[in-house]
């Protein structure tokens, strides 16, 4: 519960406020509860691993990209973290100032600014990961492997479908 209403008391309080009305409340459902999980999912996420590191949601999935692809130039880390060129100058300016990542001049274009992780960055997420990933482990535990199989590929579907939109 994130609210101060459960998810039960909202989804009834919903149908009593909007039930004369033609909708589709089952893909309301959907959406409001893909919200729900994920604001949850990252506030958990935040408090119980990222702080120890006093890292953001946003910082981690910084790292995490330049991590995995790195080094990437800035508009690559800024598509793929699902920010924006604004948002990420300042994650990065705070990271870099913490000694994890590192912007250079593009090699093919010196217009353009690739960002790598420094001896530091790539420290902090092979000990981080790890952590990281233990507690996605726990948050999934109450899914079956079938679930877990079943949520991921019904997500990437939407996923899909609203990167298209």
């Amino acid at each position: 519960m994130a609210g101060i209403h459960t998810i039960a008391e909202t989804e009834r309080q919903v149908s009593l406020v909007l039930g004369s009305k033609a909708l589709d409340f089952e893909s309301m459902a959907v959406v409001a509860n893909i919200f729900r999980a994920s604001n949850n999912l990252r506030n958990h996420l935040e408090r119980s691993v990222l702080q120890a590191h006093n890292l953001s949601w946003t910082g981690f999935v910084v790292l995490w990209v330049v991590w995995i692809w790195g080094p990437v130039e800035t508009r690559e880390v800024a598509r793929e973290s699902g920010i924006s060129k604004g948002t990420l100058t300042g994650v990065m300016k705070t990271l870099e100032g913490r000694g994890y990542l590192v912007r250079d001049r593009g090699k093919t274009d010196g217009r353009l600014v690739d960002v790598s992780l420094t001896k530091a960055g790539s420290a902090l997420m092979d000990g981080l990961f790890p952590q990281f990933n233990q507690e996605e482990a726990q948050v999934a535990s109450v899914l079956s492997s079938q679930e877990k199989a079943d949520i991921s590929r019904l997500l990437r579907l939407i996923a899909s479908h609203t990167a298209k939109a």
